[in-house]
């Protein structure tokens, strides 16, 4: 295997390289947003020098399912890790129009570096049969009332988060502690293989965490893009189209409306109650109704509201008797006894 490996040359060695080494400056970047030309270009390179690699390792099949982990020389454990690195490049991407494609892509990598790392027995996690992950293999599966939240499960994923970080924090001190011996070539190869096997152990944690959050960001665009498609009646029922109003003279009664209608000969002109009557024809208004079946409290209550309406009627007639008293009898009018 490791004269396969050295086949290729340290050019793989090389694009290995240079694709950790652009994901660690853009992780460490100060550049205030991620969308920078001189940001998306090392994205660009990154990509370009890992697909490259991986293709190299694919040529060389340093990687096998009938292989036990003890069969891969140590030198060639840290190619393990492309395509995890392959998945977090794409998602440094940022062209909003192929978001979807992006976090589908990157996905993808991380779901075969996972594949890769259980076909080796690395790690402690179970992959489902569909596309997103889960730590834990062997839990026991608990039927859930689908109008209930899974309060078990949601549990269970919490405690799984928290064991994962603790486990992240210690494989980062670990790595921390042995990388300027394997950097400077001083470790032997025990040291050396160990290093790289808790490189792979700490980017199985990562992945994980980065599906789970590829697929919450997947729903959200995928009721988006639903949303976008969705015919515009299906919003709820329209309210029909009204023919718009002709303008005309509202009068008080038939007489004013025969004064104005001289006036203005142009527009029409039509009383309260006449336009009252248009309008519940139109739909615009509705008179209440009496409801088949209702109760004897019911009917005294609607008996009240007639009432009170009669009641409301009669004072406006008064109000309308008063306003034509007033146009036929100006101010002033009878009084005699102050001529002046």
């Amino acid at each position: 295997m490791m004269a396969e490996a050295g086949a290729g040359g340290p050019r793989l060695a090389e694009l290995l390289a240079l694709g950790r080494r652009l994901l660690e400056e853009l992780e460490t970047s100060t550049e205030p947003s991620s969308g920078a030309p001189a940001v998306q270009e090392k994205v660009r390179q990154g990509l370009d020098a890992l697909q490259r690699a991986a293709a190299m390792v694919a040529q060389l099949e340093l990687f096998s399912e009938n292989e036990e982990l003890e069969e891969i020389a140590s030198a060639d454990l840290k190619f393990m890790l492309l395509p995890a690195l392959l998945g977090a490049l794409t998602l440094k991407q940022v062209d909003l129009s192929r978001r979807r494609e992006h976090l589908e892509s990157a996905r993808e990598h991380f779901l075969r570096f996972l594949k890769l790392c259980r076909n080796y027995g690395l790690g402690c996690f179970q992959l489902s049969s569909g596309t997103s992950s889960e730590e834990g293999a062997g839990s026991p599966s608990v039927p859930q009332d689908p109008t209930q939240p899974n309060l078990v499960a949601m549990a269970m994923g919490r405690t799984a988060k928290i064991e994962r970080y603790k486990q992240m924090k210690e494989l980062e001190n670990k790595l921390a502690s042995m990388s300027s011996s394997v950097e400077s070539g001083t470790a032997d190869e025990d040291q050396i293989r160990e290093f790289y096997i808790l490189q792979i152990q700490k980017w199985i944690g990562t992945s994980l965490e980065e599906i789970e959050s590829i697929e919450q960001e997947l729903v959200i665009l995928r009721s988006r893009d639903a949303a976008r498609q969705a015919p515009g009646g299906s919003r709820g029922p329209s309210r029909p189209a009204r023919a718009p109003m002709k303008p005309f003279i509202l009068t008080r009664d038939a007489a004013q409306a025969r004064v104005f209608g001289v006036g203005y000969p142009g527009l029409p002109t039509m009383t309260v109650d006449d336009w009252y009557e248009q309008r519940r024809r139109q739909g615009v208004v509705s008179s209440p109704q009496r409801v088949p079946g209702a109760s004897d409290e019911e009917l005294q209550k609607q008996q009240q509201e007639t009432e009170e309406e009669e009641d409301n009627e009669e004072a406006l007639k008064k109000a309308r008797d008063w306003d034509d008293w007033k146009d036929t009898h100006p101010r002033g009018y009878g009084n005699r006894h102050n001529m002046g």
